[in-house]
């Protein structure tokens, strides 16, 4: 059945900042096409949902939000079903949900204009090809951003972590050429970023060749885009304990744009639990890394993601990993109960820890990780930080911006988007900070 083509979309993204910045690229290319993005409230002639397959019941929360999407007339707009749930599962959203008519995988998506045009003839279209370069070589050249804005530099994960589906749905590790991500991220400061955090699965695993033909990893891209005037803040997420090199370490005490904040997921404080879930590192070697990074960067606040329940945990290994919260005393964390993937390994191991115990555990392992995220904040109480200024509050005179080690923090003054403001923090919560800005007097 032949459709109009569509004149307006919606992307909407789930998920991790990877889907973030695909969601951002898919938008571009929409717009190149002449699709213009729907007026919020109205309904958009084109929808795509890119999905994240990391979270519990992905798939199923799929099905729910395409049968969201049917109008009170019983008609539906042309849907999209975008990224990692399109990857692992294309063929079965196609055969379940009739109204989707594309699916496209997150390393295909640089051919989204031409298959809305096939959908919009009336076929059905899949694509979940893997060329990973071939994507980014198709993009348009980026052309607007806010305040902050991300840069996927990497993409994929050769690590297989037993309980993980990213390189099935992502690919191998693959790196972006160095010249591309430095002429990206001069478009973005151009348009108007003050801030970049550079992403990939694994973004500490990036390499590449700089300028002069010499090989470098991370800390090498980081301190070529340091050199950028107008951009003040560089972070990057999510890294590999397997992949902190000694020289990234050192950036982090060396290169002042680079802000004192470390993502670095470590999924359990218990060695057996890290070697039964494929991790290359152990409690002591990870704790050893965070050790290094405090030496050149006292101030780092330090941020985690942890599994509860994974297959086989018993009771006294789940109080490893307390133990380990402890030790490190997070800024924030990440935490979920463990659910099994299709095509896993884990999802096929014995030993899978009962519902309710996993809640239990998840319960007390936020209590701990709130309790360290509160006493975080509170030692901010009284100091004066830089904030990046990303939006208006809700209040009169309110806005609302990062420190530099990632707390949110709303506060009153005068300032604009953009603007980089010292704030004399007043209070803390333990997700974010209250603050007032202070006025600098010219000499």
């Amino acid at each position: 059945m032949l459709t109009s083509p569509p004149k307006t979309y919606r992307v909407k993204s789930f998920g991790c900042q990877m889907n973030v910045y695909d969601g951002d690229r898919m938008a571009e290319l929409l717009a190149e096409q002449g699709i213009a993005p729907a007026p919020e409230g109205e309904d958009a002639d084109l929808v795509v949902l890119n999905t994240c397959h990391i979270r519990e019941r992905a798939a199923e929360k799929v099905y729910h939000d395409i049968g969201r999407l049917k109008r009170d007339d019983g008609t539906s707009p042309l849907i999209a079903v975008a990224g990692c749930v399109a990857q692992a599962e294309g063929e079965e959203i196609m055969a379940r949900a009739p109204a989707v008519k594309m699916v496209v995988g997150p390393q295909a998506y640089h051919r989204l204009p031409e298959m809305v045009r096939a959908a919009s003839a009336g076929e059905r279209v899949t694509d979940t090809d893997m060329p990973a370069e071939t994507k980014f070589a198709s993009l348009p050249r980026r052309r607007r951003s806010g305040p902050t804005a991300f840069l996927t530099v990497q993409e994929g994960c050769d690590k297989f972590c037993t309980y993980c589906v990213v390189p099935y749905t992502r690919g191998a590790e693959v790196s972006r050429p160095y010249a591309a991500l430095v002429d990206e991220a001069q478009r973005l400061v151009e348009s108007g970023a003050r801030e970049i955090t550079l992403l990939g699965q694994n973004v500490n695993a990036w390499t590449g060749q700089n300028a002069k033909g010499q090989t470098v990893g991370l800390e090498g891209l980081v301190r070529e885009l340091a050199a950028i005037p107008d951009l003040a803040r560089i972070r990057y997420t999510t890294s590999h304990p397997n992949d902190m090199t000694q020289a990234l370490i050192d950036a982090h005490g060396e290169i002042d744009k680079l802000m004192p904040f470390l993502h670095l997921p470590v999924q359990a404080g218990n060695d057996r639990v890290l070697k039964a879930m494929n991790r290359s590192h152990t409690v002591e070697s990870y704790l050893e890394i965070l050790e290094r990074v405090r030496a050149v960067r006292p101030d780092i606040a330090l941020s985690g993601d942890f599994i509860v329940g994974f297959p086989g945990e018993t009771e006294a290994e789940f109080e490893d990993t307390l133990k380990l919260v402890d030790a490190v005393r997070y800024s924030q964390c990440f935490s979920f109960k463990y659910s099994p993937r299709p095509g896993t390994p884990a999802a096929t191991m014995d030993g899978h820890v009962p519902e309710t115990m996993m809640h239990e555990r998840l319960l007390r392992l936020q209590a701990a990780v709130d309790r360290d995220q509160l006493a975080f904040n509170a030692a901010s109480v009284g100091q004066t930080c830089e904030v990046l200024v990303e939006r208006r509050g809700k209040l009169p005179g309110q806005w609302l911006g990062k420190s530099p080690w990632l707390q949110s923090i709303h506060f009153i003054g005068e300032a604009e988007i953009g603007q980089l403001v010292p704030v004399e923090i007043t209070s803390a919560g333990p997700k974010s900070l209250a603050g007032t800005q202070l006025v600098i007097l010219a000499a």
